[in-house]
């Protein structure tokens, strides 16, 4: 998508053609980040810089060369979904901009984040995060409310504009229901008059879901029964760096102390997301989530340890494959076990995958004829986290993410058992990659096309089905009609012999 990708302007582009000038400086006092990688670094096994692919068998090679490359997105896949996705942004933003009833959301502006803008999307392009930033004032009160993800927000002081409607009675307290419910209306009176490019497609709003940061909405075909082929997350988002995580994320052997600096100076948000549990008080209703997806998609987007690593022409190396290879393995996992490993999700994926770059930091390590290898090294070192069920997150080192609170204990145990099961199966979730069928399927007439979501194989196929099990339905009540005629004929046929 060229026009996101003009969008998102890296911090980290001087730093990419400097010379990391740190090495032979007196190592600086440890940091609570210094700490969690040590510990990191003891709990995981011994890496080798020189890991070669012989230690994978052939056919385990091939499958996962084989899955790699079918998890790329097709560049009209691309094309057509940008077009979409561009067009609501940019005509809500001028709604938003240009609405009289509620001027707090006037000087909004969108930021692009998720899988899809730091390029690991897979599968198909069906799912954009935006995140919607509000003008807030400067200076905020963050008070933690569990081990540093969730805070309750305050004004420094009463202020005048109009951020002061959604404030609680104490009119301090920023209230995230109230800017999460505004936000639902707003887009609901946009979508009265706005008019998708594309003829034959709308956008529905998505029903409100109780933890749930965004306002969702689908793409979907006109007509009574219409499956989703975008969905779209516009979470409204507040600018701010609690004092906890200040030092910023441990990269200084991965990336070099000055993009660790650089990387401080990035944003990072809060989103309106409530806490899970019962019996809360009426400041834990009103939390918000700290979120680190604009740092989060510059590390990943600027990972090379040399600071040129996957540019046009320098060596490429695999490391965003080894992650969407464990996205689509976790995605797997979840169709194949929804209730038992509803917990998991994604973002431990991505957790693990920082880790491991802070860890294996060299770019020798990456080496993309070594991807194989590459990523069994990463499926190990989830499992690893998953067996000692710690999982810190790599921005709150203190936030464990396998915590009994946030991961049950049973699912735990479950998801160790499936990964096993992989591993000893030789990956068979990644044996048999099916070929994603373009979004926009050609209709038979020719003149109009529509899209279909290329990741949800049962949708695609819903009217077959449907039609053989209407044909197989009546073949077998006409067999069963011609069998109760031809017994009443027979008893007919025998009673009249008896008379």
């Amino acid at each position: 998508m060229d026009r996101e990708d003009r969008d998102v302007k890296g911090s980290l582009a001087e730093a990419k053609h400097r010379k990391d000038d740190t090495k032979g400086q007196s190592p600086p006092p440890p940091t609570p980040a210094k700490q969690r990688q040590k510990t990191l670094q003891k709990q995981a096994p011994q890496e080798r810089p020189n890991v070669v692919e012989e230690s994978v068998s052939p056919e385990l090679t091939s499958w996962i060369k084989l899955n790699a490359k079918d998890l790329k997105i097709r560049l009209t896949d691309r094309r057509w979904a940008a077009e979409m996705v561009n067009d609501f942004r940019d005509n809500l933003l001028k709604f938003l901009r240009g609405s009289n009833d509620q001027p707090f959301f006037q000087s909004a502006e969108f930021l692009n984040s998720g899988s899809y803008f730091e390029k690991v999307k897979i599968h198909s392009p069906d799912e954009f995060d935006m995140m919607l930033k509000l003008q807030a004032p400067s200076r905020l009160t963050m008070t933690k409310l569990d081990g540093g993800l969730f805070y309750r927000i305050d004004l420094a002081r009463p202020a005048r504009s109009p951020i002061q409607a959604f404030t609680l009675e104490n009119g301090r307290t920023l209230s995230a229901s109230q800017i999460l419910s505004e936000t639902h209306r707003l887009v609901r009176k946009f979508l009265k008059t706005y008019k998708v490019p594309d003829e034959g497609f709308r956008w529905e709003v998505n029903r409100k879901r109780l933890h749930s940061p965004a306002v969702t909405l689908s793409l979907c075909r006109n007509g009574m029964c219409s499956d989703e082929l975008i969905s779209v997350d516009v979470v409204p988002a507040l600018e701010g760096w609690p004092l906890a995580v200040r030092n910023g994320p441990d990269v200084d052997n991965w990336l070099g102390k000055k993009v660790r600096q650089e990387i401080k100076s990035l944003p990072c948000f809060f989103v309106p997301k409530r806490l899970k549990g019962r019996n809360l008080s009426e400041e834990a209703k009103e939390s918000w989530r700290i979120s680190f997806s604009h740092v989060e998609k510059t590390l990943i987007r600027s990972h090379g340890n040399k600071k040129t690593c996957c540019e046009s022409n320098a060596t490429k190396c695999c490391r965003k494959q080894c992650l969407m290879l464990l996205k689509s393995l976790i995605e797997g996992l979840k169709q194949r076990f929804p209730k038992e490993l509803d917990h998991l999700c994604s973002y431990h994926g991505k957790t693990v995958f920082l880790h491991t770059l802070s860890i294996r930091f060299d770019d020798s390590m990456w080496a993309r004829q070594q991807l194989p290898a590459c990523f069994l090294q990463l499926l190990g070192a989830l499992e690893s986290h998953v067996r000692a069920g710690l999982l810190p997150h790599f921005f709150v080192p203190n936030c464990n993410l396998f915590s009994s609170v946030l991961f049950p204990r049973r699912a735990l145990a479950f998801l160790v058992s499936a990964l096993e099961e992989q591993r000893r199966e030789g990956l068979p979730l990644l044996r048999h990659p099916a070929p994603a069928p373009p979004l926009r399927l050609r209709s038979l007439s020719g003149d109009t096309s529509y899209e279909t979501p290329t990741d949800k194989p049962p949708t695609l196929t819903t009217a077959h089905s449907f039609t053989n099990n209407l044909v197989l339905q009546i073949a077998v009540a006409v067999a069963v009609g011609c069998v109760v005629c031809a017994y009443f004929m027979c008893k007919i046929g025998w009673s009249v012999r008896i008379r």
